[in-house]
């Protein structure tokens, strides 16, 4: 039996790792940097934000809350700030009788003229397969748009589009998917989709664009320095005519304290901090720019807070043969 299993580790280790090269290998085709959803340089902590099936994958009830401004100092030739903002809060729980999990988010989303709130429902299905838990996720998606368009001044006078006044808002619909696959304190690695349907407002005439993410980490203990973990991670998003691919590695003390480095692909590099007391986690990163747009900009910031309640029992009540306990 011993052989055995040793074979069956090695076969899931492999496939995991060739799953992910291929991913990367698919997304590689296509060049072009940019995209439709959210930048998050803490990605390897907020896996519930692009993927569902990640719902319940903390053991407790887990609260997130992350803000992030992109750009700061960036304004427009009238002085209007037109940075990007987003501030995420989700929330997600297992629930043993589903044998899975729930969970849900909400967006606020701001860039330039543009504001959408955007409430995520998701639930996922989880199961022990091979050393790790393996979960499908899937989750509505309810997001409400408006554009301001009395602070556009179009270039063309005949633009329809851009002669609108007042505020234009929708609230579309849509989709999420995803498939994801942990071993604990070992490695994870994860594919989504969000947007299926790519929904198109009615009003406003914005529609959203079906993208895909493939996400991997690996936790790697320091030999002869047990008190240190180096966790590499990476992340690759695409909508099929933007792409973007992130990398980070962290170094842990302790499990408690972490400081890393980042690289998006033609866009900044990250510099992370942060700790981890009693199911209590904060942590900060800052961007700085690596293309044209730094010129113009000092950078992004990030601050993220999250908190675990465990809630979790015993798998098995204990049973006592000593008379003192009947």
């Amino acid at each position: 039996m011993q052989p055995f299993k040793g074979l069956k580790k090695l076969i899931w280790k492999n496939t995991v790792i060739v799953f992910f090269s291929l991913s990367l290998l698919w997304f590689s085709g296509v060049y072009v940097y940019g995209q439709q959803t959210s930048v998050v340089t803490n990605y390897m902590f907020t896996h519930l934000v692009f993927n569902p099936a990640a719902i319940g994958q903390s053991g407790g009830i887990s609260i997130t809350g992350l803000i992030r401004e992109s750009w700061f100092g960036f304004k427009d030739q009238d002085g209007n700030k037109v940075t990007p903002e987003d501030i995420f809060i989700t929330a997600d729980a297992p629930i043993r009788v589903l044998h899975g999990g729930v969970g849900g988010m909400v967006e606020q989303d701001k860039i330039g003229f543009f504001n959408n709130t955007i409430v995520k429902l998701g639930y996922a299905f989880k199961t022990e397969l091979g050393p790790g838990n393996f979960s499908a996720g899937a989750q509505l998606d309810f997001q409400n748009g408006k554009f301001d368009y009395s602070k556009f001044k179009p270039s063309d006078p005949n633009d329809e589009l851009l002669r609108e006044t007042g505020n234009k808002t929708d609230m579309i619909f849509d989709v999420d998917v995803g498939l994801f696959y942990r071993v604990p304190d070992k490695y994870y690695v994860g594919i989504s989709g969000v947007q299926l349907l790519q929904t198109k407002g009615k009003t406003t005439n914005y529609q959203l664009k079906r993208t895909f993410f493939v996400e991997g980490g690996y936790q790697w203990d320091i030999p002869n320095h047990p008190e240190f973990q180096l966790q590499p991670s990476a992340i690759v998003m695409t909508d099929g005519a933007a792409f973007q691919f992130d990398v980070s590695g962290l170094v842990w003390y302790n499990n408690k304290f972490y400081g890393g480095l980042g690289y998006r692909l033609q866009d900044a590099v990250s510099i992370l901090a942060g700790l981890a007391i009693k199911g209590f986690r904060l942590g900060i990163s800052y961007d700085i720019g690596t293309s044209k747009m730094m010129t113009y900009s000092n950078g992004s910031f990030e601050i993220i807070l999250n908190y675990v309640f465990k809630v979790e029992g015993e798998k098995f009540r204990r049973s006592y043969h000593n008379t003192r306990y009947l």
